[in-house]
């Protein structure tokens, strides 16, 4: 038994469709949600912050976090005994990724206290390009970047978590409608890397950013060697979420 999650992150395609899918989250979504998976320990919402100038060539998803965690990945409701979920209005783009937890790799920062610095925390989401084997991916990823990524200057924690693979779809239902491809693909790691605050990225990732190794195998000339807004999304959140909906909200039926 693992205790898992499911990181959902959303980007507005037009502004005029907020106030539409602001009443659907609430209305509908975080209830049906709910009744969906009953089993739900924590169902948490995180609003993104603007993110620091030049981090718009990140794939910035920058709309809404949400993070589903259950006991164990296993139990997840299919469709059985339910209704269709309320269908999402308006252009919301989404990924999702199913992952465990708690974070695989730990590389930097575990000796640090809260209070030691503020808490800027850039959260990527990458995949390797198709046809590159997970295996080779990480060898890299864990072998050769991490350590280059450990030299940024004004990084102050860094841990990572490898996705799940999963066959078919990771919801049993999907009431977001059309989507771009991204929403049905396999995405692969999940990163987190902590800032004291907007110049510490800049410094870290546009100023002064450590020497990188290319991969063999790179989609994109420059980091993050990856294709922004297609294998690389991104945002940027503070310490706390928003929301703990199982402790604030009740299912919508049963």
């Amino acid at each position: 038994m693992e205790m898992s999650k499911l990181l959902i992150v959303h980007k507005i395609n037009d502004e005029n469709d907020r106030p539409a899918l602001e009443r659907w989250f609430n209305r509908y979504h975080v209830p049906e949600v709910m009744t969906q998976s009953p089993w739900t320990i924590k169902y948490l919402l995180y609003r993104p912050v603007p993110c620091p100038k030049g981090a718009e060539n990140f794939g910035i998803y920058d709309y809404r976090v949400h993070e589903n965690w259950v006991i164990d990945r296993s139990l997840r409701r299919g469709e059985k005994g339910l209704l269709s979920m309320t269908t999402q209005p308006g252009a919301c783009d989404a990924i999702i990724v199913n992952m465990p937890a708690e974070p695989t790799n730990d590389f930097m920062g575990s000796e640090k206290h809260f209070d030691d610095h503020t808490i800027l925390r850039w959260v990527t989401v990458f995949r390797y390009p198709d046809g590159v084997s997970v295996d080779e991916g990480e060898e890299w990823y864990l072998n050769t970047h991490v350590p280059e990524v450990m030299k940024q200057p004004g990084l102050t924690r860094f841990f990572s978590t490898k996705a799940y693979v999963t066959e078919g779809k990771i919801l049993p239902q999907s009431e977001f409608g059309e989507h771009e491809n991204l929403f049905f693909k396999q995405w692969h790691r999940v990163s987190e890397m902590w800032y004291e605050n907007n110049n510490g990225w800049i410094e870290s990732i546009l100023k002064n950013p450590p020497t990188y190794t290319k991969p063999i195998w790179a989609t994109h000339d420059q980091y993050p060697f990856v294709i922004p807004g297609s294998e690389f999304i991104s945002t940027f959140l503070l310490e706390s979420p928003d929301h703990d909906f199982t402790r604030e909200r009740t299912s919508l039926y049963f």
